[in-house]
């Protein structure tokens, strides 16, 4: 269970006390997540709350970002988890030595077998949380963007060739091709920047819900929806799926026509989408102590997907016209 930090019933209570809920009647710790300390809360009205403990991976100074985003995401028609005010009016609280937030429950299931029609889904949601993000005024640097991607690599490069031989060398050739060739000036704003299958509730076909803003950032557009791309439309295999692609595409661009530029530019995107989880994979895989609480995710499933990009010669080969 992803639970890093207990929670005792009489610190519950004391937290509780502070909001203007009714009386508590369950409170479970949360299996998924690999980031925070997430419990499920029960009231006797009925009502479910979310309750999350910010763990060290998280900059307590980021916080007033991403719940201020959920918010005027929120307000702006986006269903994500909407921070509930204390009676003092604050959303984020102390508990346990932890930052801390109270959140709306929302109602749904994260899809086991991905369909093209998820795909559409995500992206008419991905599409409607740029377009939301416009006017948000937060503004918070990517700090998992192409700069920071060759110290990332530093960190991993002594032992990278224990996860794979020539490893190393690999991903030192497509870092230098990928910062050679990033594009500029492509249209920015808001992105989620993490927006998996397990970041998206569904009810049916239809989207119930977005989850999980704690890599949310400023950033290109078409960067987050490469990475959708990437995390949506490859098989178990790491066979890229044009068809759930297509959908995907056509839906976001329904919903945000993308420029002819941020159309030429997917495949460096989408390679460099692959590159970004490709290393803080591979960092956690060989940092992540025996015993852990969480189990780090094999980084080579993304070298596969970094792969198939490196020889995209161009956007039609994603399903776009």
């Amino acid at each position: 269970m992803a639970v890093y930090t207990e929670v005792s019933d009489e610190e519950l209570a004391a937290f509780m006390a502070a909001y203007a809920t009714a009386e508590v009647v369950s409170f479970t710790g949360i299996a998924q997540g690999v980031e925070n300390s997430n419990f499920l809360i029960q009231t006797e009205d009925g009502t479910p709350y979310i309750l999350t403990l910010y763990e060290k991976r998280v900059n307590p100074a980021d916080l007033p970002y991403f719940l201020g985003l959920m918010e005027h995401l929120a307000a702006h028609g986006v269903t994500c988890p909407l921070p509930i005010k204390a009676r003092d009016g604050h959303s984020l609280s102390t508990l346990n030595g932890r930052p801390a937030a109270l959140f709306s429950f929302l109602k749904g299931l994260s899809p086991r077998r991905i369909t093209a029609e998820h795909c559409a889904g995500v992206g008419a949601a991905l599409a409607g949380l740029h377009l939301a993000g416009k006017s948000y005024a937060g503004v918070r640097r990517n700090s998992l963007s192409v700069p920071a991607w060759r110290p990332l690599f530093e960190q991993s490069r002594q032992r990278a060739d224990t996860v794979m031989p020539n490893l190393a060398a690999e991903i030192d050739g497509d870092l230098d091709e990928i910062d050679g060739v990033w594009p500029r000036g492509l249209p920015a704003g808001t992105i989620h920047a993490d927006l998996f299958p397990d970041n998206v509730f569904f009810r049916g076909s239809e989207v119930s819900g977005v989850i999980d803003f704690y890599f949310a950032c400023t950033d290109v557009l078409a960067y987050d929806l490469a990475i959708v791309m990437n995390a949506w439309c490859f098989e178990s295999d790491f066979e890229f799926n044009v068809t759930k692609s297509r959908a995907l595409l056509a839906a976001y661009m329904r919903g945000r026509p993308l420029s002819d530029a941020e159309a030429e530019a997917l495949p460096v995107l989408a390679r460099g989408a692959a590159m970004r989880f490709l290393l803080t994979r591979l960092y956690d895989w060989l940092n992540t102590p025996e015993g852990a609480l969480v189990r780090p995710k094999n980084p080579l499933d993304y070298l596969h997907i970094l792969r198939f990009h490196r020889r995209v010669a161009d956007p039609g080969a994603y399903g776009l016209d």
